[in-house]
């Protein structure tokens, strides 16, 4: 092997090293970034999911009574081994706490259950030891006669597996029976779906509104010299600076039945009786429209300012109308700010609850309400990662929808 060969493969293993210390490197700066959205992103997500199909708080209490119910026939009353073990498995509770967490899960699939089971939890030390199943069934019994009704012991048998589909059925308008099967719920309790729809029209109404009062904005901003156009943005960008909280508190003030609107609307003559703006639908999307309106300006002044303007006044040049060579050459380069600002106001509008909460009424409510509903008052955790895993899904399926609409990547420009 000559001198040359040795030098040369040298070299070669020298680039490779070089190469693999700048990819090292790059991962390096990154490793912070991923690390952040690994733990503020993925695992929330992560847990969410798992969140929404999880439901411990029977399998994890009652851990004798689940198989004792295995092969029980639901036509029939359970066997009294059923009986026994359910009293061995709350006697066996070291704080009332689990029995409550018990009664409020079973409570939610049969109205009275949490009584029911709380007032056995408080009787079962009076019970004497060594009582065979057929005895303890009938102490059961004359605790509380509630327990010779099937549908607790449904209830108790359905939700003995740690994982359940109920949680995301519930959130879709379904329900699954005492045999498993999957069926829709009476229209009366068919409540989600009409709130996912209100929650999608909200927002598709503000994003279309923003888009409306966006577009000229920033085309307007995107003529103006650097300098004019870097004062107006500051001004753009003043809401951010600004709580949301705070801003809510405006709008009640100025949209209010004696509020500066109603009363510069009246002083003017335009009306004659003062408008209902707030606690309705209106309040909500003025609001709205008010704090989202920015997260449409930039995207779209982003794009616009990538748009040599000389591509206007060619067309105009070659004969076309001022407004046709508008729509037909300018708007269709900024479709791309266009997706990525509606996509973007869409987004943040669906899971809006602070707005919503405030300057809404009971029928303005959108799906993030019912979510802190869950999650705060009524304390099923489950219910409300479900409404959120919905509420995720949907947006995927609008962003796939979207990228096969438009055929382009997301942009910002």
């Amino acid at each position: 092997m000559t001198t040359a060969t040795l030098g040369s493969a040298e070299l070669t293993r020298s680039l490779h090293r070089a190469e693999r210390r700048r990819k090292l490197t790059a991962v390096a700066l990154t490793l912070p970034l991923l690390i952040f959205l690994l733990v503020t992103f993925i695992v929330p997500i992560g847990a969410l999911l798992q969140r929404a199909v999880e439901n411990p708080e029977v399998a994890d209490v009652l851990v004798r009574t689940g198989p004792a119910l295995a092969g029980w026939d639901r036509a029939v009353e359970p066997p009294a081994t059923a009986y026994a073990a359910l009293a061995q498995d709350l006697s066996a509770l070291p704080e009332t706490a689990q029995a409550g967490a018990l009664a409020r899960r079973l409570n939610t699939e049969v109205a009275g259950a949490r009584s029911l089971v709380m007032s056995t939890y408080r009787a079962l030390p009076s019970f004497e030891a060594g009582l065979s199943p057929e005895q303890v069934k009938q102490r059961l019994l004359a605790v509380d006669a509630r327990w010779a009704d099937l549908k607790y012991w449904h209830a108790i048998a359905k939700n003995s597996s740690r994982w359940t589909p109920d949680y995301l059925l519930t959130a879709v308008d379904l329900h699954r029976d005492e045999a498993g099967e999957i069926h829709a719920v009476e229209p009366e309790r068919a409540v989600f779906g009409k709130i996912l729809l209100r929650t999608f029209n909200i927002s598709a109404v503000v994003t279309l509104i923003c888009l409306l009062l966006a577009y000229p904005l920033a085309y307007w901003l995107s003529t103006l010299q650097a300098r004019q156009a870097n004062v107006l943005m500051i001004l753009v960008l003043v809401p951010f600076w600004t709580s949301i909280l705070v801003r809510v508190a405006a709008w009640i003030v100025l949209l209010q039945r004696e509020g500066l609107v109603n009363s510069a609307l009246v002083g003017m003559g335009l009306i004659e009786e003062p408008l209902a703006l707030l606690f309705n639908r209106t309040g909500v999307i003025i609001a709205m429209v008010h704090i989202l309106l920015p997260f449409m300006i930039l995207p779209l002044y982003s794009v616009m300012k990538s748009v040599p303007p000389t591509y206007l006044r060619a067309a105009v040049s070659l004969g076309s109308a001022p407004l046709a060579a508008f729509f037909r050459v300018y708007v269709p380069q900024t479709w791309p700010g266009i997706g990525a600002g509606s996509l973007l106001v869409f987004i943040l509008s669906i899971g809006y609850y602070v707005t919503p909460a405030l300057l809404g009424g009971a029928d303005d409510q959108m799906l993030s309400y019912y979510i802190a509903q869950y999650t705060n008052v009524e304390v099923n955790w489950g219910m409300a990662c479900a409404l959120g895993a919905v509420l995720l899904a949907a947006t995927l399926v609008l962003y796939a929808v979207y990228r096969r609409v438009v055929k382009s990547e997301l942009s910002l420009g």
